[in-house]
Formats: structure tokens, C-alpha cells, sequence
């Protein structure tokens, strides 16, 4: 989730350590404050910038990336383990 915070570097470097890790599906949201007690949201990140950071993910070597405002973790899963046969 983005929005809390993080810098560019600072994703740049957690994708690089999903990677290390061996990690080839990631994706990237928008955090939405669920509730009053919950974190505010620091920032919004734009439409462009989720496009930036799929393109720079599938460059450093991610075989699927989903990343959009509104992207959650099961979003379009079965692509991902099916190798986009749905």
C-alpha cells in the first residue's frame, strides 16, 4: 500500500528486496483510511506514477505487476497464477 509515507527510493528498494527475496508478483495500491482511528492518508499517489513504478517493476525483472490506485492483493489473481491464461 502507498500513501503512508514512503519515498520513491524507499519503494525502488523494497522492490528490490521482494526480488532478493524471490518474489515475481507484485502489487502496489493506494492506501484508503478505513476509519476515523485508523493512519491518515499521507499523500495520494496519481495514476502515472502507479504506471511509473509497473513499467520500473517488470524492468528490474517482476513477472506480473498490478499497481493503480485501487489495486488490492487478490486483483487479478488468477492471471497471476494461471500465467495469464483466463
Amino acid at each position: 500500500m502507498l500513501g503512508l509515507g514512503e519515498s520513491p527510493a524507499e519503494v525502488l528498494e523494497t522492490m528490490d528486496d521482494l526480488l532478493s527475496a524471490g518474489c515475481r508478483i507484485m502489487t502496489l495500491g493506494q492506501y484508503l483510511q478505513p476509519g476515523l482511528l485508523h493512519m491518515e492518508v499521507k499523500k495520494y499517489i496519481t495514476p502515472e506514477v502507479f504506471a511509473e513504478y509497473k513499467e520500473t517493476g517488470l524492468r528490474k525483472g517482476f513477472a506480473f505487476v498490478e499497481s493503480g490506485p485501487l489495486v488490492r492483493s487478490s486483483y487479478h489473481a488468477e492471471r497471476h497464477v494461471t500465467g495469464g491464461k483466463v
